[in-house]
């Protein structure tokens, strides 16, 4: 990445999308030319990576002006906290698309534990399943875990598989359960990692096309599909797409923390001030934790 260069004129608009599994950041200038970027797993603690993450920004770029907005599943209560405005994954995924891709025709970004498909002819026609993490990002860390590998793992034993097993995507249950069977059946792991990526494309296509045809130029967005090539090749093979209608961006990965930061109001705030916000919403975030009361008083009632 370029180095970027701080003037006192600068003002730059930074894009936070807090998702299911990750936490995303990305810094623009004002030609939208993008001059930081980075995305980091949370394991459930939202807060302590978010604050982490814009302290690695600070002393990288220092004490910038910065416009700033979020966006992700997970991203409402810490907008509020840090009082910035909140922009629809959704929304922003496309705003990122149109600026920087505007030759695309249809996008399919998949998340941790939701995917989006957006049709651009015609004006944009956004569809997303948020309600079961089947066919995500979250399901193909699960399937890795039953082969004892991770995301990269399944990708690499994919390179080799040479046949394609039905896999159930729908639900992980169900999903695990055809894994076990295909391992008991003694099914190579190369094969069965290409059919669970096969897997996330069939729900995908099925539960979100609808029956709309994709064609065109189809671009691949979020983090399962910039960090997985086998997967891409099983949404290339299963939409008979060209090379030439494959685009998957060089920053696909953070595309809509980019498009939250396209999506920036006027207001700006320094960033020194932002990480004070975002340390006080933690303490706070502590402080309101709902514990349930203990079942026993001490000792001598557990006794």
């Amino acid at each position: 990445m370029d180095e970027v260069i701080i003037s006192d004129t600068n003002v730059f608009r930074l894009g936070i999308d807090v998702g299911s599994t990750t936490v995303k950041l990305a810094v623009l200038d004002h030609e939208d030319k993008l001059l930081y970027n980075t995305y980091c797993r949370h394991h459930a603690d939202l807060w302590q990576t978010l604050e982490g993450l814009l302290k690695d920004l600070y002393h990288t770029v220092g004490a910038i002006k910065i416009k700033a907005a979020v966006t992700g599943s997970g991203g409402i209560a810490i907008s509020e906290r840090l009082h910035l405005p909140f922009v629809q994954e959704v929304i922003a995924g496309c705003k990122a698309a149109e600026r920087y891709i505007p030759h695309v025709n249809v996008m399919i970004e998949l998340g941790g534990e939701d995917a989006k498909l957006t049709f651009f002819d015609n004006g944009p026609d956004q569809r997303m399943n948020g309600i079961c993490a089947g066919g995500t990002g979250a399901f193909i860390d699960q399937m890795a875990l039953l082969l004892k590998t991770d995301a990269a793992g399944l990708d690499e034993l994919a390179k080799h598989s040479q046949v394609i097993y039905p896999i159930a995507a729908r639900c992980g249950v169900f999903a695990k359960t055809d894994i076990q069977a295909l391992l008991n059946e003694g099914a190579r792991k190369e094969d069965i990692a290409a059919s669970v990526f096969q897997a996330v494309v069939n729900q995908t296509i099925g539960g979100l096309a609808s029956g709309r045809k994709i064609k065109g130029n189809v671009g691949f967005l979020g983090g399962p599909l910039y960090f997985l090539p086998q997967l891409r090749r099983r949404f290339q093979e299963t939409l008979g797409l060209q090379d030439s209608n494959m685009i998957v961006p060089e920053n696909a990965q953070v595309y809509v923390a980019v498009g939250a930061a396209l999506s920036t109001e006027k207001q700006s705030i320094s960033l020194v001030q932002l990480l004070e916000r975002c340390h006080k919403g933690q303490t706070k975030n502590k402080l309101s934790e709902n514990r349930l009361e203990p079942l026993f008083s001490d000792d001598t009632a557990y006794n």
